[in-house]
């Protein structure tokens, strides 16, 4: 079905931003919000999704990137981990 909709310059041209950076289109947007308002569709985020645009998910490049960065005077994030459950177990 097709519906024709008038909407305010500011409104057009924040889904138009929002569509070119999400790479997809007004109608997939405008449908998926529409569903959200009127049927309850509960279409929240998922944890990686909000990860992924908090920049969490693919901020480091490289094989051995992280390594150099995690290593500190007292060890690296691993050897901590390992001696916290030595010293915890006993071991």
């Amino acid at each position: 079905m097709t519906t024709t909709v008038r909407l305010p310059l500011r409104v057009e041209q924040a889904l138009t931003t929002y569509c070119v950076e999400a790479k997809r289109t007004k109608s997939e947007v405008i449908v998926e919000l529409l569903e959200q308002r009127l049927m309850g569709t509960d279409t929240e985020r998922t944890p990686y999704e909000l990860a992924q645009e908090a920049g969490f998910i693919g901020c480091v490049s490289g094989k051995n990137a992280g390594k150099a960065a995690s290593k500190s005077k007292s060890g690296g994030i691993k050897e901590r981990v390992a001696a916290a459950i030595r010293k915890k177990h006993g071991r």
